[in-house]
């Protein structure tokens, strides 16, 4: 018994002790500079889904790559089916040998590399996991091989470039900025960095690196969310998250944010404003990372994006 209440009296004063840490406020910042910065940010990130190449509202089309061929064009018994207007029967067949994908045109196929290079013979692609993509390019549509991170699954991607979406895409309605939603966060690692398996939306498994949480106040109560970085040169965390007003009016499966790397000290800020909706809710053709249960908030965060009011898709 005086084992354990003397155990029990530590945590308790680990516990108390964490709550009783000096909380710094975030950097002070005027309400119009703040107004102003988080529009010039959504109109970034609106810029950012239509953008050429890698605009989410583009994409028309998503296939997973299995072993071995697979032909792509108009011909409806192919594997992947293109729009005829833009395809021949036969447009071209991807060898995939491991994570080696290679791209066999058809007779004739008017496939090019985006700058317009015609391609006439087999050629190695290098999917968008690489940093150095290549972009295929046929008729009015773009192709790439695309790679999650944190899998080996590969993916044939294809966005049309001529869609009238670049002119009448919206951004979904957003709470009101506010202020009290900009918070002070603990980042507090672990003794190494951990594998975090998460489901994706095709009921796959992504597999990230967490190095450690972010832990922050609010609602008079201490949370923490688990913090990923995508890569080795990564300037921020990248965070999925659920939080209660996905029973009302955000995307009913979390939201994404992005939080800047901790200073020396362990200290950084999370702009709840910025939370933002993950690809799928713009695009069926996403492959989405779910919050981990770890990040399932008991709190309602009333900022950030909210669902669009009609289905995107």
């Amino acid at each position: 018994m005086l084992s354990y209440a003397l155990r029990s009296g530590f945590v308790t004063l680990v516990l108390a002790g964490c709550m009783a840490e000096d909380w710094p406020e975030p950097p002070a910042v005027s309400f119009d500079e703040f107004s102003r910065e988080h529009q010039e940010w959504r109109e970034d990130r609106r810029e950012r889904l239509v953008r050429p190449f890698s605009g989410v509202v583009l994409w028309m089309g998503l296939w997973e790559l299995a072993q071995g061929t697979t032909p792509f064009g108009s011909d409806p018994q192919l594997s992947i089916v293109l729009p005829e207007e833009d395809a021949p029967p036969l447009a071209g067949t991807i060898h995939r040998s491991g994570q080696e994908i290679r791209l066999e045109p058809g007779i004739d196929s008017p496939l090019t590399i985006r700058e317009g290079e015609r391609i006439v013979e087999t050629m190695v692609l290098q999917s968008d996991r690489t940093g150095n993509t290549t972009n295929l390019a046929l008729g009015s549509l773009g192709l790439r091989i695309h790679g999650e991170p944190g899998t080996d699954r590969l993916w044939l991607r294809v966005w049309d470039e001529d869609s009238s979406k670049r002119e009448t895409f919206e951004l979904p309605e957003s709470y009101p900025v506010d202020t009290e939603w900009r918070v002070t966060a603990k980042f507090r690692p672990y003794a190494e960095p951990r594998a975090l398996p998460v489901q994706d939306v095709t009921s796959g498994m992504i597999e990230y690196q967490t190095p450690g949480e972010l832990v922050f106040e609010a609602d008079g109560r201490e949370h923490s969310l688990i913090a990923v970085l995508q890569s080795e040169r990564s300037t921020s965390y990248f965070v999925m998250m659920w939080d209660s007003t996905a029973t009302i009016d955000t995307y009913q499966s979390g939201r994404y944010l992005s939080v800047p790397l901790a200073d020396e000290d362990g200290w950084t800020t999370i702009d709840f404003n910025r939370t933002y909706n993950p690809p799928c809710v713009f695009s069926a053709y996403s492959v989405c990372a779910l919050p981990p249960p770890e990040n399932r908030l008991r709190l309602a965060v009333t900022a950030g994006e909210k669902r669009p009011v009609e289905p995107a898709y």
